[in-house]
């Protein structure tokens, strides 16, 4: 298995998931970090791409989850980006989501970020 890896940081999205009510009305941001592992050899040789897996598409498979249908954890959007990678991405041979919570809705409480983070390999 290659090292090479496709990375997107910082993903920002707005979407609708949580177990609070008010989470799941109101909305808040997300932050999605996404490493997909593949051979990049090919693509660093022909310059050309159709031998890589598009940064573009890889963004969409991630927007489309966070900003569609609501989950209540983030282990369950998580684990949805990580199956759509693998169903729209047949190169990628893992994948790596970490899905941030920003300043998550707990009482009393001063937390700059929850996140869970998610390693898969086919």
């Amino acid at each position: 298995m290659s090292a090479d890896r496709i990375i997107l940081n910082g993903m920002q999205f707005y979407g609708f998931h949580g177990v609070n009510a008010e989470e799941r009305t109101l909305g808040q941001p997300f932050v999605v970090d996404l490493e997909a592992e593949l051979d990049l050899e090919p693509a660093g040789a022909s310059d050309n791409l159709a031998d890589t897996v598009s940064y573009t598409h890889l963004y969409r498979v991630v927007r489309d989850v966070m900003e569609g249908e609501p989950y209540h954890l983030l282990e369950a959007a998580a684990t949805k980006i990580v199956d759509s990678v693998f169903i729209q991405q047949p190169p990628v041979a893992a994948v790596r989501v970490r899905v941030s919570k920003p300043r998550p809705p707990i009482r009393g409480s001063v937390i700059e970020s929850a996140a869970v983070e998610l390693y898969r390999r086919r």
